[in-house]
């Protein structure tokens, strides 16, 4: 977390942001990282517990649109921002005086490299004048001189051999790197085929251990409950196995767990 946020300020900020308007949990966190140019960006990890426990407090409400959570702040809410005015402005500044900060560190990273790219550029085009001159003067002294030419035709020759040397040698690395390729991929075919009858045999000594765990040592506990539990765990995983996940699809998830956690409490009571 950003060191501007200490000790329930961000709880204080969230309130401010669902003041200003309805929001869901995904929507704050676009927020914040645009407020902090992108430097600090919090997880869901981050703001959905705090959004649960703002809600616990009566501070905030949630309505589910196109199933998502909009988090909508109620008049208790209110009552403690009006109270915290004074924190609320100091809080402000200090993300102000933050981002103004690094607004004027990236200003002047961009004039420093700017001043270094145009330095490069005015002495490479010194350079470039002097060798034209150079090159102009060589051409006509070398003019009549057939010697050498010749010499520099050699020279040529010389360096066109050692080029083809390095080909050659690079061709050589080129058949060393394949074969090497081809030995990490078999490795990697027997590690992949040991990983999964290693992750099979886990799958199923979880499941076993789960059960048993959730039963423990009273005698009210059922294995049953703990099987399902881990059966549940393991469709979600090889659901989600091979799919694209988005910050905005993790913080949907964390909506239906809060709300599936809630529903199995409120049947097991």
């Amino acid at each position: 977390m950003s060191p501007v946020f200490g000790h329930g300020r961000l709880r204080l900020y969230l309130l401010k942001l669902l003041q200003e308007s309805p929001r869901h949990g995904y929507e704050v966190i676009r927020l914040l990282q645009d407020r902090f140019l992108g430097v600090y960006s919090p997880s869901p990890g981050t703001i959905y517990p705090r959004l649960a426990r703002l809600e616990e407090e009566g501070l905030v409400t949630h309505e589910v649109v196109n199933g998502k959570k909009i988090f909508t702040i109620t008049d208790r809410g209110r009552e403690e921002l009006d109270a915290r005015m004074d924190e609320l402005a100091d809080l402000e500044q200090e993300i102000s005086d933050s981002v103004r900060d690094i607004a004027r560190e990236v200003k002047e990273d961009v004039r420093d490299t700017v001043r270094s790219l145009r330095e490069e550029l005015t002495q490479m085009a010194r350079d470039m004048r002097q060798g034209t001159g150079q090159q102009g003067g060589a051409r006509r002294e070398d003019r009549d001189d057939r010697d050498d030419r010749r010499n520099q035709r050699e020279a040529w020759r010389e360096q066109k051999a050692e080029w083809q040397r390095q080909k050659q040698e690079w061709q050589r690395q080129k058949q060393e790197w394949q074969r090497q390729k081809q030995e990490w991929q078999r490795q990697k075919q027997e590690w992949q085929q040991h990983v999964g009858e290693l992750k099979q045999e886990w799958k199923q000594e979880w499941k076993r251990l789960w059960a048993e765990g959730f039963a423990g040592h009273e005698p009210s506990g059922d294995p049953r409950l703990g099987q399902m539990l881990a059966e549940f765990v393991e469709e979600v995983r090889a659901d989600a196995a091979g799919r694209r996940v988005t910050e905005e699809t993790l913080a949907t998830a964390q909506d239906a767990l809060y709300d599936a956690a809630r529903r199995i409490r409120d049947a097991l009571r």
